[in-house]
């Protein structure tokens, strides 16, 4: 008898000991599948954060060589596109300090954060630690750190967009038909369409039907194209000649003229960070961004002679569109108090730093103006040129002038516009795109 009670004495405790020993194990596992689940969620959302931060940097990416404010702007690209993302089940943020944004002229680096004129890789680094573990930190585990990056450049696509303003070839050759790199140019019109003189022309580029997305036709169908980003999937050129075609017989790459353009104004001036009719809120400003930068061009401003070169130029005591749009000074963020039509406002410093995008770099057609292109009849594109909207749409009485600064053919290499060039190809300069590579 006594035997027995001793056994039983020794045995005890001993069930408390496998528990024990079952509970680590578990742990163990529950730590693999919850901790381990949490860190691959996480890798995931920085991973959407770095390719997102990766492709808006390398928009900026344009120019041969390219110039050091595009650098900055890559920078505060990527980091404000990768802090709109979240993290931690979607629960917490990320912060600039988590974003390192770096520049290569290859693959293989070396990268550095400056970038130099020949960097055409950009790569986005996003780093979340003191991640603290569920379970496994019963084992002993500490925080944790999960770490992704993407890598991007400027890749050739095949589709382009260009808004509705056309450049007529005025009978000259080709490729730049008698313009000059720099110089200024413009449309005189009335609003009614009646009267139009000047190089450019307000083009619709579908007269057959309404474009997809922008119901209404007509000006108002490009009013919409003018607050977006233009219309896309344009073919390279047009044919020979435009004969026979009409609305009821479209022929690619043939457009027309549009008649009434008394709606163009408010998307038109919503480029400079102009607001028509409200109060440039924040969501009129997603809606329809404003450039990087509001300053206006014009003869007072900039008085350079012929080309006046607003884009890269010099002139005593005002920035140059390139310098401008980097800089950090309201009166060159903004657009003039005095280029803001009366009942407009115009968007704050914050809210140009904030909302702003690469508005006034446009991509437009050059075409035939033929004799009757004004009444209607179509006329062909003939290639795409790269051009800088100077000031807001000049409104004198029914009277009106648009302007825009000459920056060449828009799939030439090193073309401001190489983001939205002409129509390309796997081996054409354009247009470029961002694109994901590593």
């Amino acid at each position: 008898m006594g035997n027995r009670f001793d056994l039983r004495h020794r045995q005890q405790g001993a069930v408390a000991i496998i528990v024990a020993l079952c509970m680590v194990v578990l742990v163990g596992f529950a730590g693999l599948a919850l901790d381990g689940g949490h860190l691959y969620v996480t890798k995931t959302e920085l991973q959407n954060a770095a390719d997102a931060c990766a492709l808006a940097a390398s928009y900026e990416l344009t120019g041969s060589p390219i110039e050091e404010g595009n650098f900055e702007r890559a920078i505060n690209a990527g980091s404000t596109v990768g802090t709109q993302n979240r993290v931690d089940f979607q629960g917490g943020s990320i912060v600039p300090a988590d974003i390192d944004v770096e520049f290569a002229s290859s693959l293989s680096g070396p990268w550095s954060s400056s970038g130099s004129g020949s960097s055409k890789y950009v790569r986005c680094t996003i780093v979340q630690d003191e991640i603290a573990p569920w379970f496994m930190q019963v084992l002993g585990f500490g925080n944790q750190t999960v770490r992704a990056f993407a890598t991007a450049t400027l890749a050739p696509s095949q589709s382009n967009c260009a808004i509705p303003m056309g450049l007529c070839t005025n009978g000259g050759t080709p490729p730049d038909y008698g313009y000059v790199k720099g110089q200024w140019y413009s449309m005189n019109f009335d609003e009614s369409g009646s009267s139009v003189t000047g190089n450019f022309r307000w083009v619709d580029f579908d007269p057959s039907s309404e474009t997809t997305g922008c119901p209404g036709g007509g000006a108002q169908e490009l009013a919409c194209l003018f607050e977006k980003g233009g219309e896309c999937s344009l073919p390279p050129q047009g044919p020979l000649t435009c004969s026979g075609a009409s609305p009821g017989n479209p022929i690619s790459g043939c457009i027309g003229q549009t008649g009434s353009a008394n709606s163009l104004q408010k998307a038109f001036n919503a480029r400079f960070g102009i607001c028509q009719g409200g109060n440039c809120t924040n969501d009129e400003l997603r809606m329809s961004p404003p450039d990087f930068t509001g300053f206006a061009y014009n003869a007072s401003t900039w008085q350079n002679p012929p080309p006046q070169n607003a884009y890269a130029g010099t002139y005593a005591g005002t920035l140059n569109f390139s310098s401008a749009r980097t800089s950090d000074q309201a009166s060159y963020r903004q657009v003039q108090e005095a280029e803001v039509p009366s009942g407009a406002k115009r968007a704050s410093f914050d809210q140009m730093k904030q909302f702003g995008a690469d508005r006034r770099l446009v991509t437009v057609p050059l075409v035939e103006c033929l004799p009757d292109f004004d009444k209607g009849q179509q006329a062909p594109i003939r290639g795409y040129a790269c051009v800088l909207l100077l000031e807001p749409y000049k409104k004198v009485g029914s009277n009106v002038i648009v302007s825009a600064e000459y920056l060449g053919r828009s799939n030439e290499p090193g073309s401001p516009c190489a983001t939205s060039g002409a129509v390309g190809n796997s081996t054409s300069a354009g247009p470029l795109v961002p694109a994901l590579v590593q």
